[in-house]
């Protein structure tokens, strides 16, 4: 099931004119909860744009070690770049963290649109997703996906 993964969701509240400036300090980023198509247990922010919306967009994700989120495959391409902690990314439809490779803060990571996917931290981590929205997730098994347990 693909559903827009930030549709009705404010996370982090921030309000932007497409042709604004944007500076945001980093003590300053407004965190909120994570939208239901993410694993609870982290916290969002959307920093640039709109994910649920046509255009381009850039939302942080902090999370705690531990955190994972199983194999999963978006519509559209998306950028992904480690800002503080380790996080891991590797690709496949089966969770096997041996397959992937955990990547320090400077690390990137582009996955094609349909390509699956997981991830997971090693350390408390800020994790920053940009591309081209509406962003959705699709998950291999629906039995991982966060919504549907939600139900």
């Amino acid at each position: 099931m693909a559903v827009g993964l930030l549709s009705g969701v404010a996370v982090g509240a921030q309000s932007w004119a497409a042709d604004e400036h944007i500076l945001i300090a980093p003590d300053a980023i407004t965190w909120g909860p994570m939208p239901p198509g993410l694993p609870t247990g982290a916290q969002a922010a959307i920093l640039s744009g709109d994910p649920g919306k046509n255009g381009p967009f850039v939302i942080r994700i902090k999370t705690p070690a531990g955190y994972t989120v199983p194999p999963h495959h978006h519509s559209k391409d998306e950028d992904v770049t480690i800002i503080s902690g380790k996080a891991g990314l590797a690709m496949g439809e089966t969770l096997a963290k041996g397959t992937g490779k955990a990547l320090s803060a400077g690390g990137f990571v582009h996955m094609p649109a349909d390509m699956a996917h997981f991830a997971w931290t090693e350390q408390d981590s800020i994790i920053q997703i940009s591309g081209i929205g509406p962003f959705d997730i699709t998950y291999v098994n629906p039995k991982d996906d966060p919504r549907t347990n939600a139900k």
